[in-house]
């Protein structure tokens, strides 16, 4: 389960209309009618009828030609770097060239290593404008990670930066499909080995690029159905897998979030405002490009948007800070800590933050306090949240405003191409409020596993994804998802839903970060233990917030253990929280508590 939560700001001071003004069918059907910039088409793909966005970028190659038409305007901010749309275009048309003129051939995988660099969309984009399929690997990743993501990928060319070249430079030997090795940002101590290119003496510094032979003609022709991306799935549990999706699944998001958005003027009673290309937008990137939501619902939307992007190699508040400040950010975004840490810093007075029009966050629930304060910080606002996958190439259902306000429990509505049903465990569909697995079908659903035949057949039927999550619809669609299928405690046959347990302590005013996980029990077979993060200057205890969870919820879903942090609590480059590591807290088999059902 990923969530992307959503806070913007509103530009609407006057009193609002009573709400809704149209239901959720009528939104739809008027943002999709025929003529309209929504308007949908139906197609056979791979045997299988999917609606998908008749207008709008159908590949990564239409996203890159309507990146390069913002020209001179500002793409990319890296340190003392500002580098132009044109820039960043003539820079990632040349290394595309130079991939074809070493042998690169569509469908072979090249392989991305490295950390939020302007390199990183160059390398992406121009692996795409290759025909090849675009293979980013988590930046984070241990050698032996990396090494498995390049054999797994089969990548015949890799681009790295010297932190993650020095990492597995002396094992790619190993990579028998390997023939091309790039390597940006090195450092007069790094050893390269024989063969490898200075992405340097290519194209040169990112402050060269603008001068760099004329973008021209596309070098390869790419449909719509190509493959284009294998993004790798989080693996927590498991072994990662390569998730392969076409162009049309990678670019599905930046209609998807834009219909969003005019629904919520919509339901309003407003008509969505017309696109201003010439309008200031900045985001200010605290989460990585080489996972689908930073790289489908942000790179891609900013470059078909003219959105400059501000990247920071890692989040710290008081330097976060700064550059809103300084590049007047509009948008800034990660997991919930990254707000409590700007809105409780003992600084934040001292920067001018005003331009702030929305916060995302993702991973986990945030609390009602944490919204209510960002109100305070940036008033006439709203907030809102969406759930996506790596399988979903990023965010598949969007809630936002009034919406979210009126239905905070829920992660909001498929728009209108996807197709969502909660399955029983027999592969019946259930009515709306019965639980069971969430199954979602859509043009931004993944062709599958790559080299994964087992895992494959598990996961999808009939293009339907079975995504892991227990969920129930409402009668009108909007999703509530109540937990991952794995997370579940089961207590002396008692199921505890850990969101229902984590949403509760995320009320509690101290409460910044919380997780529920497993306790072993030798007679119960499973306890709930919670780990929890407190706000910085906040106090609390394990009794009272155990007694904080028996007064809304049943004995038996009350945690026996809390273990109490001042730290964020672990979590992996897409923001999930790493319960494995959580669970290593607690001791193991105990018989202390009550073994009664509570």
């Amino acid at each position: 389960m990923s969530q992307a939560t959503l806070f913007s700001t509103s530009p609407h001071g006057a009193a609002a209309p009573p709400w809704p003004a149209m239901s959720l069918a009528q939104a739809h059907a008027l943002l999709t009618a025929p003529g309209a910039t929504f308007e949908m088409e139906t197609l056979e793909i791979d045997g299988l009828t999917v609606r998908a966005w008749k207008n709008g970028p159908k590949s990564l190659v239409e996203v890159f030609y309507a990146a390069h038409a913002f020209g001179e305007r500002i793409f990319i901010v890296h340190e003392d770097e500002r580098i132009s749309f044109d820039g960043f275009a003539r820079a990632a048309m040349a290394f595309a060239k130079d991939l074809i003129a070493r042998g690169v051939q569509p469908g072979d995988r090249v392989a991305l290593a490295m950390r939020n660099l302007p390199e990183w969309p160059v390398a992406f984009y121009g692996a795409a404008l290759a025909g090849a399929i675009a293979t980013p690997l988590n930046a984070w990743w241990s050698e032996s990670e990396l090494i498995y993501g390049l054999k797994d990928s089969g990548a015949t060319a890799a681009v790295f930066d010297a932190q993650r070249y020095v990492r597995v430079r002396d094992r790619l030997s190993e990579c028998a499909d390997l023939r091309q090795v790039y390597l940006c940002r090195q450092t007069p101590e790094t050893v390269i080995g024989q063969g490898v290119v200075e992405l340097e003496r290519l194209i040169g510094r990112p402050q060269d690029w603008a001068a760099l032979p004329a973008v021209g003609e596309p070098p390869r022709t790419v449909q719509p159905e190509d493959a284009a991306t294998l993004f790798y799935t989080s693996g927590t549990t498991a072994e990662p897998k390569g998730a392969l999706a076409s162009h049309r699944a990678a670019t599905t998001a930046i209609l998807a979030t834009l219909l969003s958005q005019a629904r919520s003027f919509l339901r309003r009673g407003e008509t969505p405002p017309e696109p201003d290309p010439d309008a200031h937008r900045c985001y200010l990137v605290g989460i990585p490009l080489f996972h689908v939501t930073g790289c489908f619902s942000l790179l891609n939307l900013a470059m078909a948007m003219g959105v400059r992007l501000v990247l920071m190699r890692k989040f710290e508040p008081e330097a976060a800070m700064a550059l809103i400040e300084r590049e007047k950010a509009t948008s800034i975004g990660g997991v919930p800590a990254i707000p409590w840490q700007l809105l409780e810093h003992p600084a934040r007075a001292k920067y001018d933050l005003s331009s702030v029009e929305t916060v995302s966050y993702g991973g986990a629930p945030a609390a009602p306090e944490l919204v209510r304060r960002m109100t305070d910080a940036w008033p006439q606002s709203q907030s809102g949240t969406g759930w996506g996958m790596t399988e979903t190439c990023a965010t598949f259902t969007h809630h936002m405003g009034e919406d979210y306000v009126h239905r905070p429990d829920s992660c909001g509505p498929a728009t209108p191409v996807g197709e969502m049903k909660v399955v029983d465990a027999e592969g019946r569909t259930l009515p709306p409020g019965g639980i069971g697995e969430l199954w979602v079908f859509g043009p931004h659903v993944v062709r599958g596993y790559w080299n994964k035949p087992a895992a494959n057949a598990k996961s999808f039927q009939d293009g339907w994804l079975k995504t892991g999550d227990l969920a129930r619809l409402d009668e009108e669609g909007f999703c509530y998802i109540v937990d991952r299928i794995k997370d579940v405690i089961i207590r002396g046959g008692e199921n505890i839903y850990s969101v229902e347990v984590e949403d509760v302590l995320y009320t509690h005013p101290a409460v910044m970060d919380a997780a529920l996980v497993p306790i072993p029990h030798h007679i119960l077979g499973e306890e709930p233990g919670a780990v929890v993060t407190l706000k910085p200057g906040a106090e609390a205890d394990e009794a009272c917030l155990r007694d904080h969870v028996r007064a809304q919820l049943a004995s038996f879903k009350v945690p026996v253990r809390v273990v109490i942090r001042r730290e964020p609590l672990p979590r992996n480059a897409n923001g999930k929280i790493m319960k494995s590591e959580l669970k290593r807290l607690f001791t193991a088999p105990t018989s202390t508590s009550d073994e009664r059902p509570r």
